[in-house]
């Protein structure tokens, strides 16, 4: 996809666009909505399940030690006690001073994010009272009324949960997806033949009391994460089986050293590992996450960097962490994911809150050890709407060698359907029924297929286009020699129009799986 196609929508075109084709809309919206949650239609479900897939069969097959668990998601408050999100787990928030007063404005934001909008610098390692301090300096005023504003203060961001009758149990819904795994790691690790690394994939909901949920599925109070939680040696880290296979590879990188020039810089995994004292283990996943994002989600290399966080930004148990970000044309640089050395810090905390023992001993190194923990961490609605506003492209309308309509250059890996079949013309017998023999092909042979019949044939090819259906399969009346004047040698054959280029060619039925796969 060029630049061109991907900066011509603002971030509203984009909701507008996703709401109207059954992408994504706000929750409850019969009843005016309800800010940080949305909802998926027909179209979105099915792009947010293939993302999912996609990301499920890559991730999964790096390990046959690797499996995929599903866990409730409300869970014990000790499970939080022992993660530290009971004490820790707060953003820091700023209201308008007119709240404390009981005045008319209870505007309020997340602190940090504020003052990130007004300097356009990254702000999430300061204190509350380094943001109060800073927010003061750029005189910043409540937006709704131009009030002062208070100082920062902290909210913790768990939802509380009354458990039975007579709210005698209580429990949280779990604000991340990464403790189910925590859990579970004891019972899988003998499940699983006490073998390492061990892998624990998970896609499921999490919930988070965000101060200021916005840009529609960006920031949510109830979002879905895809994350691989790997339990391993850590006298091992220095090493990774295949290791030889990636060294070569080019990682876009904007290391700490980088952030003066903010720009990119391609290091080898070599590179990284001789230079930059990152061990092995890590690296060669930095590398397969790459992978899927530039070969299997065709997310253009210019749009994907790896951004290295400082010890202030990092949680503090992470001893490495690299955020994933992606370019947005709405919003520029955006988190969508993240690669986390969490070493023992969480398995060791549930060892003391639970008293349940998590230390191991490892038959192949003939060791005890606590295994510490790699994570590989993704936003699911985050990459949803990374890979919509990153193919969606407006029709130009004050163009006029546009083609008229809205596009989704959508990868053929994620979209909701591959192929469209559109008999020419409608209630003509021989014609319908070719086209759901058409229809029955593709099906047949796991081809994601969409059927249209109604309106005129230019209008069915734009629904195609918006819908990101990648090839418009048209049943005419040469498939059929219906013409006393149709070439016999289309006899047989349907229009293929593809997506991208709007160029159309004959192809034989009998070829058709082979050309569009």
């Amino acid at each position: 996809m060029s630049k061109d196609n991907q900066s011509n929508h603002s971030s509203q075109d984009l909701a507008t666009f996703a709401k109207k084709k059954g992408f994504i809309y706000p929750s409850s919206e019969i009843y005016g909505g309800l800010a940080g949650f949305y909802d998926y239609g027909h179209l979105g479900t099915m792009l947010k399940h293939n993302f999912q897939n996609v990301w499920r069969k890559f991730f999964l097959d790096l390990n046959q030690n690797f499996y995929e668990i599903e866990t409730a998601n409300i869970m014990h408050k000790n499970v939080f006690k022992a993660s530290g999100h009971l004490e820790n787990f707060a953003d820091p928030i700023v209201h308008c001073a007119k709240l404390a007063k009981n005045k008319n404005c209870d505007w309020s934001a997340r602190a940090d994010h504020l003052l990130e909008e007004h300097t356009k610098q990254r702000a999430e390692d300061l204190t509350s009272e380094q943001l109060t301090t800073a927010i003061k300096k750029a005189d910043l005023k409540c937006p709704e009324c131009n009030s002062e504003l208070q100082d920062v203060e902290t909210m913790n961001m768990m939802f509380p949960v009354n458990l039975g009758v007579g709210s005698k149990g209580s429990g949280y819904l779990r604000p991340e997806t990464a403790q189910s795994p925590y859990v579970n790691f004891k019972a899988q690790y003998e499940l699983q033949r006490k073998k390492l690394p061990m892998g624990l994939a998970l896609i499921g909901r999490a919930y988070r009391n965000e101060i200021s949920p916005r840009n529609l599925t960006i920031r949510l109070r109830e979002f879905t994460q895809a994350e691989l939680q790997i339990f391993f040696n850590p006298n091992l880290i220095e090493e990774h089986e295949d290791f030889e296979s990636i060294k070569d590879v080019k990682i876009q990188t904007l290391l700490l050293e980088d952030r003066k020039t903010n720009k990119i810089v391609q290091r080898s995994a070599s590179e990284l590992v001789t230079k930059h004292n990152l061990p092995k283990f890590y690296i060669y996943h930095l590398v397969k996450i790459q992978e899927f994002y530039l070969n299997h989600l065709k997310i253009p290399k210019t749009h994907i960097r790896f951004y290295q966080l400082n010890d202030k930004e990092k949680a503090f148990y992470n001893k490495f962490h690299f955020d994933i970000e992606a370019d947005l044309n709405t919003h520029g640089w955006t988190e969508i994911g993240g690669l986390h050395y969490r070493t023992d810090h969480d398995l060791s905390g549930h060892q003391k809150v639970s008293k349940t023992k998590m230390e191991i001993f490892d038959e192949q190194s003939k060791q005890k050890f606590i295994p510490h923990v790699l994570e590989l961490s993704f936003g699911v609605d985050r990459n949803v709407y990374t890979l919509l506003d990153l193919n969606y492209q407006k029709d130009q309308k004050e163009n006029k060698d546009a083609r008229g309509n809205d596009v989704l250059n959508l990868p053929k890996s994620v979209t909701p359907f591959t192929a469209a079949v559109l008999p020419l013309v409608k209630n003509k017998q021989p014609i319908t029924n070719k086209a759901k023999e058409v229809l029955k092909l593709l099906k047949d042979n796991n081809v994601k297929t969409f059927y249209d019949e109604v309106s005129s044939i230019g209008r069915r090819y734009a629904r195609a286009d918006e819908a990101g259906i990648k090839y418009a399969i048209t049943i005419d009346f040469d498939t059929l020699a219906l013409d006393e004047d149709s070439d016999p040698k289309l006899k047989d054959t349907v229009t293929v129009r593809d997506r991208n280029t709007s160029e159309q060619t004959r192809v034989k039925i009998t070829d058709l799986i082979k050309e569009i796969s």
